[in-house]
């Protein structure tokens, strides 16, 4: 297992400084950029125009970039296919999916009879959080999944009240399973990863780099809980401007925070590192 302890470097003192502070010179060596979906690209559930032609735009100009989602495997077995990116990571981390133009590759953390335990495991805990917690429901996606549980608190039902997402959380974790809040749902599993430990292994193995060496040769785009790991890692880490509710939930907050919120937040960051690339 990788450290997720904090990596920030001595250049990242202040959290959450406006992405106007990002000084150029740190995206000298930039190879790409992380970034979540819900809530970071995608705006009310959407994915803009503007949001996908600055992931085109950051692919022409030669920036890598890989997804990390808590989305399902059928999610991004799409995305790797469809959209112009490098790989995408899935499920808060228990595999990658990378298209080479030709096919698609798969790497899971676990084989299949390991996922099939780890899902009948999860069962139980799911049949609690509803029994328990009135309102909450099972995500829409979750037909597609191949590790998790995930339960919704707000994307297709009435949001539920920060201490009943936090009730969900600890039910999880009570019963020895991981879980992590994100904007829309809480994710549950059992196995031994997380968003930066697979994103880690994935750099290294289709880009050759050493992200454990070089934290500052990716920037990361997230927005709620289940980005902390990510925000404590990378010094050149940023917020979309809806992180500000989740703040009091967060031990590591982003070094740097956009203007707007979502996808139009991650539209701030990409003309940031594109006009970088252009100097």
């Amino acid at each position: 297992m990788y450290s997720t302890q904090n990596k920030k470097s001595s250049f990242n003192k202040v959290p959450m400084k406006n992405i106007s502070e990002m000084d150029p010179n740190l995206l000298s060596g930039l190879v790409g950029i992380f970034t979540d979906i819900d809530d970071t690209l995608s705006s009310a559930g959407k994915l803009t125009a503007d949001a996908f032609a600055a992931l085109w735009q950051l692919h022409d100009a030669g920036i890598k970039t890989i997804v990390v989602t808590g989305r399902p495997a059928g999610w991004c077995d799409h995305i790797a296919r469809f959209w112009p990116v490098t790989a995408v990571v899935g499920e808060n981390g228990g595999f990658y999916f990378h298209h080479d133009g030709n096919k698609l590759g798969r790497y899971y953390l676990y084989n299949n009879a390991e996922r099939a335990e780890f899902r009948k495991k999860l069962e139980s805990v799911r049949d609690k959080i509803l029994k328990t917690v009135h309102g909450a429901s099972v995500a829409s996606d979750q037909s597609y999944r191949e590790y998790d549980i995930a339960i919704d608190f707000c994307e297709d039902v009435p949001r539920l009240p920060q201490k009943e997402v936090m009730r969900i959380k600890t039910i999880f974790e009570d019963a020895g399973a991981n879980a992590k809040i994100s904007s829309i749902h809480v994710n549950g599993w059992y196995g031994e990863f997380d968003k930066l430990t697979t994103s880690i292994k994935c750099a290294k193995d289709l880009l050759g780099v050493d992200v454990k060496k070089h934290p500052e040769s990716f920037v990361y785009c997230g927005d709620s809980p289940n980005d902390e790991p990510m925000f404590a890692f990378f010094p050149l880490s940023v917020g979309m401007a809806n992180i500000q509710p989740f703040v009091p939930m967060l031990k590591s907050l982003p070094s740097f925070v956009t203007n707007k919120a979502c996808g139009a937040g991650f539209r701030e960051v990409a003309n940031v590192i594109l006009q970088a690339q252009s100097q």
